[in-house]
């Protein structure tokens, strides 16, 4: 860190004498508790850090200051002084009606932003009622199978007021227009919303599996989604490159930071070669990255996150406009992190989580409740983990300087690794042809698959001590609230489906269909046309099935 030769020699010597006396005179007392320390990546953490560590950090072209090129430490002067992160708890389940009653809870307790968690059937593009479903109605978010679905998901809630997220990929363009229609009936033009579409559908063909068409429409409709949204909602983000479910699936820090960025860099090379000029579209993208159990390692990996994007939208791709190389990103407490047993201690790792969330730089946080490893979150739960943003924004003190672990040894040390092992994914990445046929070849899953078996594998040896679960275990039975949903819910959801259908000019319905089978067949962006279905009352799975016929369905080829 801009030490002169004499002073790095002088320090090195030092370190030599350290070693040879103090250390070896303590370890000789006492040996340390364990052979290696790692982090939860598995990566070994030395001893100590010394500027020996950082000796070829320079500051203007690695850190820089908050708000400047390479945004190492920020891409705000102000950071929290000036806002705060925004607090977007995610949650969905049953009807929209229920979920719609949650979310006016949320509000109510100071929630400023509303993520949507959906179905498994409307993650996959079908109905409830269809056959497909079954048994599957709101048991992980709420069901979506109409535009009549996303009013009531909203009702009393004005769309131009709230910023919302939407975590859904596949039929992302389809929901989406749900949300613009459902907006303009109440009276919000689409260039006044603001939010955000998951829309990252090479995360899924990755980790989550919840992919539909093959990887080449699937690609066509999120440029199409990018295309529309640069002509027409300058507000929103038309995607949020996630990292959260790489890692959820088991991948490692490095891998998750390394396969998010790969993914953000195909989307935009997608866009340029519709046409679109980088600093239109670029500002738009965002990002969601995990934020799992240690401190360190998750806060190295957000700091090194910043750093690459700016370096490859600007060094790489040539943007011009310095909005085009911020790295905008939501995080979300590890959801695996979470366990069944001792639920209660759930609230201090999401609590540690967070923090290393807001020391790492986010601009939105989502906490996930003590009770999620048993079912959906309770009210109580879900409002103890908005109240651990609250404590942390307004009582610790965090948020009053900016980057305040920027200059540790060990920080800025971390952070370079992470950086050099992302480089050295991406140079593996490339080598294969690039991110698609990386896909095909199984290389990501192969090595999320690897590295998932490592951790299990330290976990069941003790190697790695998971509290509550391999170690301080209780016989204490659970006694938290779990959320019991409304027993009706189906019924009155396949009702509603069944009145619709019936109540509609299915006339109106089959023609916005031909004009969407039209658009797909052809080359034209097909969002003005699944808006039109959208309005007409075509249903969730209606639209799907018109896509699923004209691009096929994708099954995964075995990789051994």
């Amino acid at each position: 860190m801009a030490f002169d030769r004499q002073t790095i020699e002088a320090l090195a010597a030092e370190f030599e004498r350290w070693n040879a006396t103090t250390l070896d005179a303590a370890l000789e007392r006492k040996p340390e508790r364990q052979r290696e320390f790692i982090t939860q990546s598995s990566v070994p953490i030395k001893r100590v850090y010394t500027p020996l560590d950082v000796e070829d950090l320079d500051h203007q072209r690695d850190l820089g200051l908050p708000g400047e090129y390479p945004y190492t430490r920020g891409i705000h002067a102000t950071g929290y002084r000036g806002k705060l992160w925004t607090m977007r708890m995610f949650a969905g389940f049953g009807t929209a009606e229920e979920t719609n009653t949650r979310y006016r809870y949320l509000l109510d307790q100071g929630n400023n932003g509303l993520s949507v968690a959906f179905d498994l059937p409307t993650l996959m593009g079908y109905d409830t009622d269809a056959p497909e479903a079954l048994g599957e109605f709101g048991n992980c978010g709420v069901a979506i199978s109409s535009l009549r679905d996303m009013e009531i998901l909203f009702d009393g809630i004005p769309l131009d007021q709230v910023s919302t997220s939407m975590t859904i990929n596949s039929p992302a363009p389809v929901i989406w227009a749900f949300y613009i229609a459902a907006a303009e009936k109440q009276g919000v033009p689409m260039d006044r919303l603001r939010g955000t579409l998951q829309n990252d559908i090479l995360k899924e063909y990755i980790a989550q599996k919840e992919f539909i068409f093959p990887p080449e429409p699937s690609m066509r409709l999120v440029t199409d989604t990018i295309e529309f949204a640069t002509q027409h909602m300058p507000q929103w983000n038309t995607i949020s490159v996630s990292g959260y479910h790489i890692r959820e699936a088991g991948s490692t820090a490095v891998q998750e930071l390394a396969f998010t960025l790969a993914d953000g860099l195909e989307y935009v090379r997608w866009a340029l070669e519709r046409g679109l000029d980088i600093d239109d579209f670029a500002p738009r993208i965002s990002f969601f990255f995990n934020i799992h159990n240690d401190f360190f390692e998750e806060i190295a990996k957000l700091r090194a996150a910043r750093r690459i994007w700016a370096r490859e939208l600007r060094d790489t791709f040539g943007a011009r406009d310095p909005r085009s190389w911020l790295l905008r990103f939501h995080t979300q407490t590890a959801g695996v992190s979470l366990t069944a047993q001792q639920p209660e201690i759930n609230l201090v790792r999401v609590a540690i989580q967070a923090l290393a969330a807001v020391l790492g730089g986010t601009q939105s946080l989502h906490t996930n409740s003590m009770d999620e490893a048993l079912a959906l979150p309770s009210e109580h739960a879900v409002t103890l983990a908005l109240r651990t943003q609250q404590i942390i924004a307004e009582e610790t003190g965090v948020t009053n300087t900016l980057d305040p672990l920027g200059g540790s040894y060990f920080v800025e040390a971390l952070t370079n690794e992470t950086e050099t092992a992302v480089y050295d994914y991406f140079r593996q990445i490339e080598a294969l042809g690039g991110v698609l046929p990386a896909l095909e070849a199984g290389f990501f899953q192969t090595e999320i698959a690897e590295a998932s078996y490592r951790h299990q594998r330290e976990v069941d040896t003790k190697q790695r001590t998971i509290v509550g679960v391999n170690d301080y275990v209780t016989d204490e039975p659970i006694t938290i609230p779990i959320l019991a949903m409304d027993p009706q819910g189906y019924e009155r959801q396949v009702a509603r489906l069944k009145q619709l259908r019936l109540e509609r000019d299915n006339d109106a319905v089959q023609v916005a269909l031909s004009r969407l089978r039209t658009a797909c067949e052809g080359h034209e962006n097909t969002m003005p046309a699944i808006i039109a279905a959208a309005k007409a009352d075509a249903t969730l799975g209606e639209i799907i099935d018109v896509m699923r016929e004209v691009f096929g369905v994708y099954q995964e080829p075995a990789h051994i």
